[in-house]
C-alpha cells in the first residue's frame, strides 16, 4: 500500500504561501492560518507550512540556505562527483596502457 505522492504547482504553492502570510494576523497563530488555508486548497498542513518556511528562508527572514544556492550547490556536487568518475577512469587506464606498453617492450 503506497501512497501516491501529490505535486503541486509553483502557482497553487506561491498563491497557497500568499494566504498564509496575508491572513495570519486574522488567526490566533501561525499554525492555525496554516492549517485554514491548506484545508482551502487540499493539501497536508505540514507541507504548507514547510513551503511557508522556505518563502521566508528565500526572502532572508529566516535562517537557512536559499533555493537558487542549495540548486547550485547540488549541481556543483554533481558535477564534482562526475569529474572523478572521469579521473579514475584515466588512472585506470593509464595504469592499464602503461602496463600494456611495457609487457611490449620486454618481448624481443
Amino acid at each position: 500500500m503506497t501512497k501516491e505522492r501529490v505535486r503541486y504547482s509553483p502557482e497553487v504553492r506561491e498563491r497557497a504561501v500568499r494566504m498564509v502570510v496575508e491572513h495570519t494576523g486574522e488567526y490566533p497563530s501561525r499554525w492555525a492560518a496554516v492549517s485554514s488555508v491548506s484545508a482551502k486548497i487540499g493539501c497536508n498542513a505540514a507541507t504548507l507550512h514547510e513551503w511557508v518556511k522556505r518563502w521566508e528562508i528565500d526572502r532572508g527572514a529566516r535562517a537557512g540556505v536559499p533555493t537558487d544556492l542549495a540548486e547550485k550547490m547540488k549541481a556543483l556536487e554533481r558535477e564534482n562527483r562526475e569529474l572523478r568518475q572521469a579521473n579514475e577512469i584515466l588512472r585506470k587506464a593509464s595504469a592499464y596502457f602503461a602496463a600494456a606498453e611495457l609487457d611490449r617492450r620486454s618481448k624481443p
